[in-house]
């Protein structure tokens, strides 16, 4: 019977025993009448349960969702492909089929069984603490299913739970008693049941008991049919040794027959650290060979946390986390006598949440830290754990070696001359005094240990390699005195910030660090010869400009696209001819497409810059001839790597690269080219300076400030594996440290203000019956082999194969047709588009479809052309693409444009429309954002609405969460398919496809 939301009801639980997965919850709605809850009632799920939203808390959503997990239909679901033996057929699984095949009792799966139990275990213990913490109306069902059959009482109080061991000359008897409200529950020998067994719920005579300390089930079950247990005297010492003692340190135990004693004392905390083993060298010897490198890098120093009670250690390890004592057993000529010692349970879990407060997060009573790290804390926590009275102590290590504990200090001093740094540095280990130099070497080659003249042995603080790695790399030797280029400032500043080293640094140039806007900059006059108004920011990126060459600094300007990199560079050439007079030429590097637009942008600003273009099969290679007489020569990237040779004769005054991605690729030969050239400056000038990893960034960087980032294998090992491939965020801010000064980069959305706002929103869409089956298929025979052929082929050689699969996914999260184009079934998303659709044209909107699956496109084609709704289309076959544009911009009844990705995505003015749809994720944010921004540019008066449609429970909505904590690292890092494909770990694929 069904019961109607808009009259009175209430929720309840209802308690029922299942055959095979024992006692379970489900919800109900009860129809109310007079206050009384009638017969009317209803079961409700998280599939209906929202008709009821207005009687139902948020509690109650939260035990639907949980009850809902443990039914029966659930645990077939979810198990069914657990086990070996229960294999996929074509038909629905039947109870009857999944416990003959999981539960019987000779050909049985126990291992499923035990899965099961541990999950359903888990679920009823959430549900139960929120019946009891919520007070809930609970009822046990009746034999027809009726939920309201006797109510159950679920007290706030908690039973106590009190074990009689009865020792007599013949035998020792043993039985539980419970206690609740001073009263003892007579269980024993009832028919009551035990609901939840770990920790246990009694339930007895319709009430539902929890304890005041965490039970076994099993310690129950056996009395609910007998009175006591029986343990004859032959095996009786041995019971007591075990069982009973165990019984003493968990519980209260009323002893008849033996004796227990019982010691309280303080602890004395001990914390205990060996070093499992090392290699070593004296600082004041030839350096540590590669095997001897390598085996250091595997040392560990284990810390064991003890308490001393008397003279009884114990380690925290081998104690039972609920056990608030330990019980030593001691037989006397058949006099049983039990000591327990109280454990300080307050005292030791003080002195563990202090360890882990310092920074050493003790679990059950150990932890293993890599060498240096756990030297530096020992070094900086040394004088804390004495006043804590922590005893330190050190236990000799596998060879016998001794090791320094006591104080290590480094102190750097930092003053700016006139082209780079001057460092000065000292060094000490309790009292002796290292060389810097030395020490530096040990820290290049990652080794962490040396002696001292002592005998004793040194262990260089993590930190030292965490915070000085950079200075130590980049700075240089001159007669034993160490320098660090100009450019480093940033590095310089960071160690200042830290508090890492003294530093002396010009105020102007500091400006270059501090000024997030620049605008504490100094503001340069426009040359008189620039014919044209700079927008502010524009201006802002000309200050810069100026304030690099300055100092001699190579830059990235990074604006996006349409912002005005052209002529803020003209500005800057103008400016320095006005200032400098006759100056060698600068070299203009870029795309073949772009040298037209440059001589004309050239002519039309900076008239006065005599332009030449170095280009064409019949180009005149007398450059040094030719080249005095220009101020500006234009080539192509393509030129210059033919005429690499000839032009690296010649010393220009800027070499400028535009569109700089073309050098992203250092081993390409128009990189090497390119850094063969010779400049007094360099600058580089790009809206996208990673593209597919930070390798790119680091080509280019290196191209116009060299040295700023290392050599190319300390850059891969010290930054682009940590940040692609271990999501490391100390790495990826240290380096976006180092490059802030010299790249600018400024978006559509902060400098053009005039742009109307833009709205994003994310429409979550549920798949159709037909279409998850078939998704479910296709992901669970996907991940069967693709983990497969990583397991035998390795990560690197499971690319294509992960790519087809996961391409073969999102079509089937968009509409199985475009995979398999006789599928008659439906698509939620399909539905929920043409839905939003219908609504937006409805209301006079004009739309872009945006899908990078021409497949896509085609099934929504083919529903306009059933529908008779006008549209343009555009994909890479397109011949006339200024004609779909043209239509689409000028022509009222056409309210629709379908775009493909590659075809669409950069390079249209679209202003006619204001929503914006995207039918699939995109890998790259940055080109969802190129695609929104066909209809958010410079020209459009209206607020643009942006709706991505992502499948739940799909890859879709899977891959942009995990995209987004590996994009949180560094913005824009991952930018293209194949390359956020390769930063998957097999743990990221697994969880993807789980």
């Amino acid at each position: 019977m069904n019961v109607s939301p808009n009259e009175s009801f209430k929720v309840v639980y209802s308690l029922y025993e299942h055959q095979f997965l024992g006692c379970l919850f489900e919800s109900f709605v009860v129809q109310v009448r007079q206050g009384k809850l009638t017969l009317k009632y209803q079961n409700i799920s998280s599939r209906n349960a929202h008709e009821f939203d207005n009687g139902l808390s948020e509690s109650d959503y939260e035990l639907i969702k949980l009850m809902d997990s443990i039914q029966q239909d659930a645990i077939i679901k979810k198990f069914s492909n657990v086990s070996s033996k229960v294999g996929k057929s074509g038909k629905k699984l039947t109870i009857f089929d999944f416990a003959d095949k999981i539960y019987d009792e000779e050909k049985g799966d126990k291992v499923t069984q035990k899965l099961i139990e541990d999950y359903v275990e888990g679920k009823k213990i959430k549900i139960l603490n929120l019946l009891l913490e919520k007070n809930k109306l609970v009822y046990t069902m009746q034999r027809d299913g009726t939920p309201t059959g006797e109510f159950i009482e679920i007290p706030k109080i908690p039973a106590t739970i009190l074990f009689h061991v009865y020792k007599n000359p013949e035998n020792t008897q043993y039985y539980p008693t419970i206690r609740h409200n001073e009263k003892t529950i007579e269980f024993r020998q009832s028919d009551a049941k035990i609901v939840c067994n770990s920790p246990a719920w009694l339930l007895h005579k319709n009430i539902l008991y929890h304890f005041d300390r965490p039970l076994e089930g099993a310690k129950l079950k056996p009395f609910l049919r007998k009175k006591f247990i029986l343990v004859n005297k032959s095996v009786e010492e041995t019971y007591y040794k075990k069982f009973v003692a165990s019984l003493i340190s968990s519980y209260h135990v009323i002893p008849v027959g033996f004796e227990i004693i019982t010691k309280r004392n303080d602890p004395q905390a001990e914390l205990h650290f060996k070093i499992l083993s090392s290699s070593t060298q004296s600082l004041f010897d030839t350096p540590v060979s590669t095997k001897a490198n390598q085996n250091e890098s595997e040392n560990t120093v284990v810390f064991e946390l003890n308490f001393r009670y008397n003279d009884e250690v114990y380690k925290v390890s081998e104690l039972n986390e609920n056990q608030n004592s330990h019980v030593v057993f001691e037989n006397n000529e058949d006099k049983f006598i039990f000591t327990k010692f109280i454990r300080q349970v307050l005292l030791e879990k003080a002195v563990v949440s202090k360890l882990k407060e310092l920074g050493l997060p003790i679990q059950k009573g150990k932890i293993t830290l890599p060498r240096s790290k756990a030297f530096s804390w020992i070094t900086k926590n040394e004088t804390i754990l004495q006043e804590l009275g922590v005893e330190l102590k050190q236990h000799q290590s596998e060879e016998g070696k001794n090791y320094f504990i006591g104080k290590s200090q480094i102190s750097i001093a930092i003053n700016e001359n006139k082209d780079w740094f001057d460092i000065n540095a000292k060094v000490f280990f309790g009292e002796y005094q290292i060389p810097f130099m030395q020490i530096r070497q040990y820290i290049l080659k990652s080794q962490r240990e040396f002696t001292l003249p002592n005998g004793e042995i040194a262990v260089i603080p993590e930190e030292w390699f965490t915070e000085y790695s950079e200075l130590f790399e980049f700075m240089q030797s001159k007669d034993e005195k160490f320098a660090l280029k100009k450019h480093h400032l940033a590095l310089v500043q960071n160690l200042e910030q830290g508090n890492l080293a003294n530093v002396t640094m010009n105020r102007k140039l500091q400006k270059l660090y501090d000024a997030d806007n620049f605008g504490e900059i100094e503001d340069f006059e426009l040359p008189k010869g620039f014919k044209g108004q700079l927008r502010p920011y524009q201006k802002a990126g000309y200050n810069w400009l100026r304030f690099l060459q300055e100092f001699n600094f190579g830059g990235c300007l990074a604006d996006d696209m349409g912002l005005g990199k052209t002529v803020q560079t003209l500005a800057l050439l103008q400016a320095q001819k006005e200032k400098e007079g006759e100056v060698a030429p600068s070299l203009l590097i870029m795309p073949t497409s772009l040298l037209y637009n440059w001589a004309v942008e050239a002519k039309k600003f900076a008239p006065d810059l005599k332009v030449w273009r170095y280009t064409g099969t019949d180009r005149n290679k007398d450059i040094t001839t030719y080249f005095p007489k220009y101020d500006v020569i234009l080539t192509s990237y393509g030129t210059m790597r033919i005429d690499a040779n000839i032009l690296n004769e010649f010393y220009f005054n800027y070499v400028i690269l535009d569109e700089s991605q073309a050098i992203k690729n250092p081993s390409s030969a128009i990189s090497k080219a390119v850094k063969t050239l010779k400049s007094r400056f360099k600058l580089i000038l790009t809206g996208t300076p990673i593209e597919n990893s930070t390798l790119d960034l680091w080509s280019q960087m290196s191209f116009v400030n060299g040295g700023l980032l290392g050599n190319q294998k300390f850059f891969k090992t010290h930054y682009q594996i940590p940040i692609e491939k271990q999501s490391d965020v100390d790495k990826a801010r240290k380096l976006q440290t180092i490059i802030k000064p010299f790249i600018l980069r400024r978006t559509k959305n902060q400098v053009a203000t005039e742009l109307p706002p833009k709205v994003e929103n994310i429409i979550y869409v549920e798949m159709s019956k037909s279409q998850e089956k078939v998704y479910e298929e296709a992901k669970s025979y996907y991940r069967n082999e693709i983990l497969k052929h990583i397991e035998l082929q390795g990560m690197a050689k499971s690319q294509i194969m992960l790519l087809q699969g996961l391409t073969r996914l999102r079509q089937l999260a968009n509409h199985p047709k475009m995979v398999d184009p006789d599928y008659e079934g439906d698509s939620g998303k399909f539905s929920d588009l043409w839905e939003k659709l219908k609504s937006v044209l409805s209301e006079g909107h004009k739309v872009l479809i945006f899908s990078q699956f021409v497949r896509h496109l085609t099934l929504v084609r083919k529903e306009l052309d059933k529908e008779k709704v006008k549209y343009s289309y555009l994909d890479g076959g397109t011949k006339d693409r200024k004609a779909e544009v043209e239509n689409f911009q000028n022509n009222e009844n056409i309210k629709v444009f379908l775009l493909s990705l590659k075809a669409g995505g950069v390079g249209l003015n679209l202003t006619a429309a204001d929503y914006v749809f995207m039918l699939d994720p995109w890998w790259n944010p940055a080109i969802e954002a190129q695609a929104v921004d066909r209809a958010h540019r410079i020209g459009q008066e209206n607020k643009v609405f942006i709706y991505k449609f992502i499948t739940q429970n799909s890859v879709e909505e899977k891959i942009l969460a995990l995209q987004q904590q590996k994009i949180a690292l560094s913005q824009d890092l991952i930018t293209t398919e194949s390359s956020f494909v390769k930063t998957l770990s097999k743990n990221d694929i697994a969880d993807i496809l789980k």
